[in-house]
């Protein structure tokens, strides 16, 4: 026991983590191109004038789909003892699925093919999510944050290289895409070989090294803040092109994509940054309070603003903030889920925070822009992502 006492905390190896940051990224563009650019253009392909409606279907089966099933492979991750075979096993089956879509001729059989390709992607991510709770100590947690902010740039990249003219065809597209995840994937399966870390598989005081660092209240706190700012930013993703092109109609979504992509380029700087400065201070919530509040008065300024400048401006100090903290959160939540046992189970309770937000955030749009214009909406946001950020300023550590 004197020894565990004045041995240095050990940590995992830079060659895990990087690895396993570029699974996740692999896992971002496994659905961001498809689901973004590939699928749109397929529904617009077999339906015309009524893609809107079959995307709006596929959308909404796909995110039951995907929220169920998070849930139940993280679960039976749990259960089985590993995590890797999962992994395999949903790498192998979503590009297998992947690259069947254009065997779907009709409509049923493609919100059919959808529903099992997002069972498969789960089958693959949420035991892929829990394995770095595993493995990852609380003192490399915010570094971890900060390499999953590679993710949705990646993940947003790999849909520019899969389109470009000339390069593939609309069915060679999807080929592409399958082939990418799976490089991106199977180098940490292969040759990650984490170190192990016994102490991060026990729970209860009397096992652990050291008391629980924050109350059981923490959970539900991380829970709903991140589904606060979620709400704004599926709001921002959804809507963002048709409220720059009502102030200015010259705007072309190109244009959109531009500021997209220079957002998700800093924010990796910003996340690795703010990731770095959590472990070394100690302060793993602080960073994400602040993310959510300088995500709310990038709202104000947006509700604010009457010109495009500002609009713009108003748009690059949320998207900025709330891409980083969504990248350190991911990773922070390790750190105050209760029982190791079950956290592939528990992380898939927290990806609710992910496919709930698309549910709601249409309502809450047709409920307030109508009568109060986007600033109206832009408003109603800040005040959740202000929420967020009250929840995280004043969680209880227990040390």
């Amino acid at each position: 026991m004197a020894q565990a006492e004045i041995d240095p905390p050990q940590r995992q190896s830079l060659r895990f983590l990087w690895l396993y940051a570029l699974a996740v990224a692999g896992g971002a563009v496994s659905y961001v191109p498809f689901l973004t650019l590939l699928l749109p253009l397929r529904a617009q392909e077999m339906t015309g004038e009524g893609a809107i409606d079959l995307l709006a279907y596929i959308a909404f089966a796909g995110a039951i789909s995907a929220s169920l099933a998070n849930i139940a492979f993280g679960w039976a991750s749990d259960r089985s003892g590993v995590r890797r075979p999962w992994v395999f096993a949903g790498l192998a089956l979503s590009c297998a699925l992947l690259v069947s879509v254009p065997a779907a001729q009709g409509t049923v059989p493609l919100i059919v093919l959808i529903v099992a390709w997002q069972i498969g992607l789960n089958m693959m991510l949420g035991p892929m999510a829990a394995w770095a709770g595993d493995v990852v100590p609380d003192e490399q947690k915010g570094f971890l944050g900060g390499l999953l902010s590679f993710a949705p740039a990646l993940g947003a990249a790999s849909g520019a290289l899969v389109t470009i003219p000339g390069l593939a065809s609309a069915d060679e597209r999807l080929g592409l895409v399958a082939g990418l995840v799976a490089v991106m994937v199977l180098p940490v399966l292969l040759f990650g070989q984490p170190r192990a870390m016994p102490q991060l598989m026990r729970s209860g005081a009397e096992t652990h090294p050291a008391p629980r660092r924050f109350k059981r209240g923490a959970v539900s706190r991380m829970w709903l803040a991140r589904l606060l700012v979620q709400i704004a930013e599926a709001a921002l993703f959804a809507y963002l092109l048709i409220w720059f092109t009502g102030i200015d109609p010259d705007f072309t979504d190109n244009d959109t994509a531009r500021i997209f992509a220079v957002v998700l380029v800093l924010s990796v700087p910003a996340a690795l940054l703010a990731g770095r400065w959590s472990d070394r201070h100690d302060r793993p919530i602080l960073p994400l309070a602040l993310g959510a509040g300088i995500g709310a008065v990038g709202l104000v300024l947006m509700a604010l603003s009457r010109d495009l400048s500002g609009a713009i401006a108003g748009y690059v100090v949320f998207g900025l903030s709330t891409s980083v903290f969504l990248a350190l959160h991911s990773s922070q939540t390790l750190r105050v889920l209760p029982r190791p046992e079950t956290r592939g189970r528990d992380l898939g309770l927290f990806n609710l925070t992910n496919t709930v937000p698309s549910l709601i955030m249409p309502w809450l749009t047709l409920a307030l822009v109508p009568v109060f214009g986007f600033s109206g909406l832009f408003t109603v946001l800040a005040v959740l992502a202000a929420i967020a950020t009250a929840l995280l300023l004043t969680m209880p550590r227990s040390n």
